[in-house]
């Protein structure tokens, strides 16, 4: 083997390409071969971080590791500096927010035991409240359209599966409250001082909830996410934005807090993607049969 065939060849920066000229932005592994000897990347991927494996492993710490290879970051230059901040802003504003949360939290004041939490949304919606407390009469009829919708979502989900045959979205929902189940009974927040209920209000009949975290943000995302993957794309802005009515009327009832809204948005994204693991785990499991929540025997006339 010649010396040159084993020489490193790693390029952290941006690379032209030799079909057009034209440099590119993502990782391109020139057609290199991982140890199975499969082909990993090719010219025509976006960034340009390539590695070609020699004698002794992959040089550089790339691919191979290990703590006698070179740091990733020795072979970084201003020119690659200027490059992530120019094309990746998006995570460099997330790093400058982590520095800067950093020193949010390391100087506040922390609550007292004794007093009422601290809630941006509700100091947002402070005069809704007010409104709100002072209009018996349009909390009511609020709370009543509130509750139609999450009627809008409860149809919706399980038409997905008893009309559509498509369970995703039911296996979602039914982790979600499982899952809200749990902790909400794990902790108990306080109810808000100023809260505001309805015996129309989604639980119907002024009885106790879970705080923790909103299963009405939760289910919307579940709903939309899946009219999203149907292209049923109008409908799915139309609950979009239905939901974002619904989390202001919750802030301003104070029937929950702000983390349970934003925790509802992310447990509607979570368990709608665990939905998806399950029901390709399921898949490969009956390899030639797909997925169902039926027997295939009820399916043969």
């Amino acid at each position: 083997m010649s010396a040159a065939a084993a020489e490193t060849d790693v390029s952290l920066r941006r690379r032209s390409n030799s079909l057009n000229g034209n440099h590119t932005n993502g990782v391109a592994i020139d057609g290199t071969l991982d140890n199975n000897n499969r082909r990993v990347g090719d010219t025509n991927t976006h960034m340009d971080i390539s590695a070609k494996k020699t004698d002794n492993g992959y040089a550089n710490g790339v691919g191979g590791g290990g703590w006698r290879s070179k740091a990733s970051f020795t072979t970084w230059t201003a020119r690659d500096i200027v490059y992530v901040v120019r094309h990746h802003w998006i995570p460099c504003m997330f790093a400058a927010g982590l520095l800067f949360f950093m020193g949010v939290e390391y100087t506040l004041q922390m609550i007292p035991a004794r007093s009422e939490p601290f809630d941006l949304g509700f100091v947002v919606t402070r005069s809704l409240n007010r409104v709100l407390a002072s209009s018996p009469d349009l909390n009511t009829v609020l709370a009543a359209l509130n509750t139609v919708f999450v009627g809008m979502q409860t149809t919706y989900i399980v038409w997905t599966w008893l009309v559509e045959g498509r369970a995703r979205a039911t296996i979602a929902a039914l982790f979600m409250f499982t899952c809200r189940g749990i902790l909400g009974y794990s902790t108990q927040l306080p109810l808000p001082q100023d809260f505001l209920g309805s015996g129309v209000d989604f639980p119907v009949g002024n009885v106790s909830f879970f705080l923790f975290f909103s299963g009405h943000v939760a289910g919307s995302m579940i709903a939309s996410l899946d009219m999203r993957r149907m292209q049923r794309l109008r409908l799915a802005m139309v609950f979009d934005i239905l939901n974002v009515l619904q989390s202001i009327r919750l802030l301003g009832t104070r029937g929950h807090y702000t983390i349970d809204l934003a925790v509802g948005v992310g447990a509607g994204i979570l368990f709608d993607s665990l939905a998806g693991k399950y029901e390709e785990m399921m898949s490969k499991r009956h390899l030639g049969t797909g997925f169902s929540l039926i027997s295939k025997d009820s399916l043969v006339n």
